[in-house]
């Protein structure tokens, strides 16, 4: 093979055109004659008897053109991708060209693309850290002391607000019982509001072993249809009534729950752990604010293929957290609305971003020299390991060394651009962006 010239157009498109010999054509072509002549029925000849001129003269001269071709391309793929000489970002496209005295082929395939990026240093940002307040700090308190509760059966009193009724029931309209309005042990937390309006309020006053009815009328938007807006008795059986009984907050719950010996040191973690959340919170949203200015700070034509597997290694993350609540995605995108051609259209500009920063910080890495080492790879793979729950020698095989290189360099070159920021936290919420007027539209007179 012989490469003839190669040319790169502003978008990053490369063309290289290359040629074969007629003796490199001719050994491909009998090769592919030798590989298919059986599957041709000839007239006067066994199956992979006919002669090739025989084959060829009622075939046709190029009916194992497109063999050979495929083949001298396979043979030669390495040297026509990287004739280039930069990293290509899409499948090579091959039309040919001439047949005269050469077979002449062109090839188009895009490139990454060389990038002019502003100055990443100063960059300012500024992100809501939330404040840890009293009351978050007892709710989270009071959520534990929840998990650990007693339920307490009450037989010295009727039913309230908040307890649980143990009750059977059986739904009539009319006198007529319908489908699904019959249940027995069903475990009722009064004041819920589970059921339908009314119900709850006419179990509250009863006592267990209580036998009483429960007259309602099903909201007109019900989603049965045929009971919507319908009177309904329901006859109940109230077995038992419960409650929750929470343990006290003092040292006695905190030993129980925690390793701490005193409520105080318990509550003091408890909102550290807070604070932690909060910080990491406003961390991603810092990240995110960097990426984005950081994407904004990116000169160059980047090629519709690297946008295009962006979006598509997107899309095998969101099936791969989409499925594991055994939904299927497209099904998923169905409670949406959404068709896979207009999410993949919805997340092209984001894909986009995320190209650019990748862009942006292997040029940071390569501009300011950062070099890995092999503890920190060493350590990445321990880190991917415990984290999949694998052996470090399975990480390792599954992982080339060359990609942990790769993803540890944009990670410090990332932490070099956060580094570099101006960041500014703030306990105040933002103020809610104001919707913009309608362009073309004056604004009236109050009158």
């Amino acid at each position: 093979m012989t490469v003839r010239k190669t040319e790169i157009d502003e978008k990053n498109l490369v063309t290289v055109e290359f040629s074969f010999t007629p003796e490199e054509v001719e050994k491909e072509k009998s090769a592919a004659f030798r590989k298919q002549s059986g599957k041709f029925r000839i007239p006067g000849f066994r199956p992979g008897k006919a002669p090739r001129a025989i084959i060829e003269k009622m075939y046709g001269p190029d009916v194992f053109l497109d063999d050979a071709v495929n083949a001298l391309i396979n043979a030669n793929y390495t040297e026509i991708t990287s004739a280039p000489g930069k990293e290509i970002v899409s499948r090579p496209s091959f039309d040919l060209v001439s047949e005269e005295s050469e077979l002449v082929i062109k090839a188009e395939m895009y490139v990454k693309p060389q990038i002019e990026l502003g100055d990443y240093k100063g960059i300012h940002v500024s992100a809501y850290k939330a404040p840890v307040t009293d009351e978050e700090i007892t709710s989270e308190i009071d959520a534990a002391r929840k998990r650990n509760a007693r339920e307490i059966d009450v037989d010295d009193r009727p039913a309230k607000s908040g307890d649980t009724a143990v009750i059977d029931y059986e739904g009539s309209v009319d006198g007529v019982p319908f489908d699904g309005g019959k249940d027995t042990g069903y475990h009722l937390r009064l004041g819920s509001g589970s059921f339908i309006p009314g119900f709850e309020d006419q179990v509250i006053g009863h006592s267990a072993g209580d036998d009483f009815d429960v007259n309602v009328t099903f909201p007109e938007d019900y989603h049965a249809k045929e009971l919507a807006g319908k009177a309904a008795v329901f006859k109940v059986k109230l077995h038992k009534i419960t409650f929750e009984e929470l343990p006290e907050a003092d040292d006695d719950f905190a030993v129980d729950v925690s390793e701490f010996n005193t409520f105080a040191e318990y509550r003091e973690d408890v909102a550290k752990k807070i604070a932690d959340r909060h910080a990491a919170t406003a961390d991603r949203e810092v990240r995110d604010k960097l990426d984005t200015a950081l994407a904004g700070l990116v000169k160059a034509e980047i090629p519709a293929p690297m946008i295009d597997s962006e979006v598509e290694a997107m899309i095998r993350d969101a099936e791969s957290r989409i499925s594991m609540n055994g939904i299927d995605f497209k099904t998923y995108l169905g409670y949406f609305g959404m068709t896979l051609d207009q999410y993949k259209e919805n997340s092209r500009p984001e894909a986009e971003k995320a190209v650019k920063v990748r862009l942006a910080l292997e040029k940071i890495a390569a501009d300011t020299g950062i070099e890995i080492t092999d503890e920190e790879i060493d350590k990445e793979y321990q880190s991917i390991a415990t984290g999949y729950s694998v052996e470090v020698d399975y990480a390792k095989e599954q992982l080339p060394k060359e990609e942990i290189v790769s993803n540890l360099k944009l990670r410090r070159a990332a932490d070099a651009v956060k580094e570099a920021a101006v960041i500014e936290f703030t306990d105040k919420l933002p103020e809610p962006e104001k919707a913009e007027e309608p362009a073309g539209e004056d604004k009236k007179e109050d009158r």
